[in-house]
């Protein structure tokens, strides 16, 4: 049997990895593409390949979760690929009218020995979809490498090839590199810088909202901090994680700026666009459905990990005009909903991993000039994942004294797991109240408007950029409304005018106005040189050195100021 059906029309790089995947005819081949690029439809274009020309007669797609094998089989069938996502190890044997079966990296963990003898008995690809996950853990990566080396072919995917940790990633090559190191090797990369620049993906509006967190210590003492404002790492888990509270101010002043955002996109050419909110576990996610209901007027689609119908929800969402969709973080990675517009990041997760696949939910562009509008607790390792969107990353074997920094994949291991019970440091504090403000947007990583209170008219002007524009559009814009935003500032009458004036500028006003005044001196730098705002500040950031303007230093952003007004 062969697969018979007319194929999808391939974007560019899609033709460039066949191309260069048909000539060189590899065992192995590794394709690193950027979410919403298609790498789906790129993997059952070289299935369709191979079972045509009877290299294979066999294809097993294996998946991180059960939502995506049935997504996979869903999208295979469209190419006329008959997938079967209800095989399970207790039967090992599927009806030939499959052309193949689609599992899971734990489904194969069970039972290894079952997947080799099904991988033996026929020429057969395997198919894995975000193989980073294959070195998890030990009994995964083990797993894999004995049910799928007697394989004809196998073709990894991914959109995030990098991990924290040694495990190498089972049938990825490794290639020495500077330091000795082993760093991992794409046969061949499709980053998001690319897929923006060629119109496959959306940019991503980053809305940034700051804020007071009020909190109750176990002992007692009561706290009072700003999320953005530089705190010890405790102070901000527990100011971040005040600001989630779905009793407090904060989370329903966002989320109320969320709907009103996504109501302006589906006034404006995109009238199905949906909403996502993405919740640290199953009791916050219950609790945010109800805050947004109260919002909306409507009941929002639940989606919870440990119910069996949550790809049902999630397949339903996707086909229907609904508003909202509310879930857990298994919905971050692979998940296929072209409509999400509009998301809230309402999750203490900070790994680099699970920011870009969370935002990889609502980049994939569907018509010209869309934009992705995601909505963020403004605290140091967000602002500086938002500002570093398109940057690319490897996995690196044998890097000594490797630093955390957010790498933490085990934090994804839980991402489908259950969590209902707090554990220590949750009973350590009790939130006590917040309040919430704009404090900033970030586009293309540049930082743009100053701190508004929600609510305010500043606010509502951000609320209501319209939702298709070019990129250059966005950023002209985005420029206009922080001038008129200042110029607004400037007209308002100044109290105290001789106390403030004597007072040193706090650290937030201070890092406010100079974002400000880089930003308005590389848009004249533009203006001058036709160079895009963001490689201007790229080329800043190489001559100065630093973080991107979101995290830079009050001295740091002096600096760049002064070179550029000497450029």
């Amino acid at each position: 049997m062969t697969a018979t059906a007319a194929m999808r029309p391939l974007r560019a790089w899609q033709r460039r990895a066949l191309t260069k995947y048909l000539a060189a005819k590899p065992q192995d081949f590794l394709a690193v593409a950027t979410p919403g690029a298609g790498k789906t439809t790129f993997g059952l274009r070289v299935a369709a390949e191979l079972l045509a020309d009877r290299t294979i007669e066999a294809v097993t797609i294996v998946t991180p979760t059960e939502h995506l094998k049935h997504q996979w089989a869903k999208a295979a069938a469209e190419q006329g690929i008959h997938i079967d996502s209800n095989f399970r190890n207790t039967n090992a044997m599927t009806s030939r009218d499959y052309h193949g079966v689609a599992v899971t990296y734990a489904q194969v963990a069970a039972h290894p020995t079952l997947h080799r003898v099904r991988t033996e008995n026929r020429k057969t690809l395997v198919l894995l979809d975000e193989v980073h996950h294959g070195g998890d853990a030990k009994s995964w990566g083990d797993a894999i490498r004995e049910a799928f080396t007697p394989a004809v072919r196998r073709l990894c995917l991914t959109g995030t090839p990098f991990r924290s940790d040694d495990s190498p990633i089972p049938f990825v090559q490794y290639e020495e590199s500077s330091g000795g190191f082993k760093t991992s090797k794409a046969d061949h990369t499709y980053g998001y810088a690319d897929a923006l620049r060629d119109g496959v993906v959306r940019p991503v509006l980053f809305l940034a909202y700051s804020g007071e967190a009020s909190w109750r210590t176990s002992a007692g003492e009561e706290y009072t901090a700003r999320l953005g404002e530089p705190l010890t790492q405790e102070q901000t888990a527990r100011a971040w994680r005040t600001a989630l509270d779905p009793a407090g101010e904060w989370m329903a002043s966002v989320l109320r700026a969320a709907d009103q955002r996504l109501t302006q996109k589906r006034e404006n050419g995109l009238p199905d666009a949906g909403g996502l909110v993405i919740a640290t576990d199953q009791t916050v996610a219950k609790a945010y459905a109800e805050v947004l209901q109260r919002v909306t007027g409507q009941v929002p689609t639940l989606v919870l990990s440990d119910d069996p119908k949550a790809s049902g929800k999630i397949a339903e969402f996707s086909a229907t005009n609904e508003r909202w969709m509310i879930a857990v973080r298994m919905v971050s990675e692979g998940v296929d909903v072209p409509r999400l517009a509009v998301g809230v990041y309402a999750t203490s997760s900070s790994t680099p991993l699970f920011f870009a696949q969370a935002i990889g939910r609502f980049v994939r562009n569907r018509k010209p000039g869309e934009t992705a509008t995601v909505f963020l607790p403004s605290v140091p390792v967000l602002l500086q994942l938002a500002s570093e969107l398109e940057a690319e990353r490897d996995h690196v074997l044998g890097k000594p004294h490797r630093e955390k920094d957010g790498w933490d994949d085990e934090l994804m291991a839980a991402a489908n797991q259950t969590k209902d019970e707090p554990g220590e440091d949750e009973r350590a504090f009790t939130a006590l109240g917040t309040t919430a403000e704009l404090d900033q947007v970030i586009f293309d990583g540049s930082s743009f408007g100053a701190p508004t209170h929600a609510g305010s008219e500043e606010e509502q002007e951000y609320l209501g950029l319209p939702g298709l524009l070019e990129p250059d559009q966005v950023r002209t814009l985005l420029l206009q409304r922080q001038e008129e935003q200042m110029a607004l500032a400037a007209k308002r009458p100044k109290p105290e005018v001789a106390v403030r004036e004597a007072r040193p500028a706090g650290v937030q006003e201070r890092l406010t106005s100079l974002r400000k005044e880089l930003n308005t001196l590389v848009a004249m730098h533009h203006h001058r040189t036709k160079k895009p705002h963001g490689k201007i500040h790229n080329q800043l950031r190489e001559y100065c050195g630093g973080p991107p303007t979101a995290m830079a230093t009050i001295e740091q952003l002096e600096e760049r100021i002064a070179t550029l007004r000497s450029w």
